[in-house]
């Protein structure tokens, strides 16, 4: 009972720290060399959809993307539905792309369909969804979020996400341009302000 115990109190001791509302937004930098390099390496990532389809990330050159680490049974699941708002709102200038991850307290187990399944069913998702991807720092992350929380990469942001639903806002540039944690909701002013930029 104490070994539970404690494993619990380390856990919600892991997501009160991720709970810390952090919004981070790249300085005022030229759009110069470096930046071009920077927006080339974006557009140059190529991953799978959850239906096993690739999405070629020249495709979406011109276009607002917001990049989000999804999980089906957490705290911050009920976030898909603004998630999907915020598509339906800004489909036409917006991008919102969802990496299920199950590196936090194991809460995205499903594979590819009972993922798609889920999102549709729940929350009537028709946003862009991709495979499941490691997103910490490690050996192991996916090349797009090495690329998201390292600044010799990105110039900028050193924050891998802390937790589930943390978000990267990328301008029609190829730019990293802000980062929000987990409890930043999708429709949040911050967020909203950064797109409308």
């Amino acid at each position: 009972m104490k070994k539970f115990i404690t494993i619990f109190s380390i856990i919600s001791s892991i997501a009160l720290l991720a709970c810390t509302k952090v919004h981070k937004t790249s300085p005022e930098t030229t759009y110069d060399d470096e930046f071009r390099k920077r927006e080339s390496a974006f557009y140059s990532f190529k991953m799978k959809t959850l239906s096993g389809e690739v999405l070629d990330f020249q495709t979406l050159k011109g276009k607002k993307i917001l990049i989000v680490n999804t999980a089906s049974k957490c705290g911050y699941t009920p976030q898909y539905e603004a998630l999907q708002e915020l598509h339906e709102k800004y489909k036409d200038d917006l991008v919102v792309l969802g990496f299920p991850c199950n590196q936090f307290g194991g809460q995205e187990p499903g594979g590819n369909k009972e993922i798609a399944e889920f999102c549709k069913l729940n929350y009537g998702v028709t946003f862009t969804m991709m495979e499941k991807v490691n997103v910490k720092k490690g050996d192991d992350q996916s090349p797009l979020y090495r690329w998201l929380s390292d600044p010799s990469e990105n110039g900028w942001n050193d924050e891998a996400p802390s937790w589930n639903f943390c978000k990267y806002y990328i301008n029609d540039k190829g730019e990293l341009k802000d980062f929000f944690n987990s409890n930043i909701k999708p429709l949040d002013d911050e967020v909203i302000k950064a797109i409308a930029k």
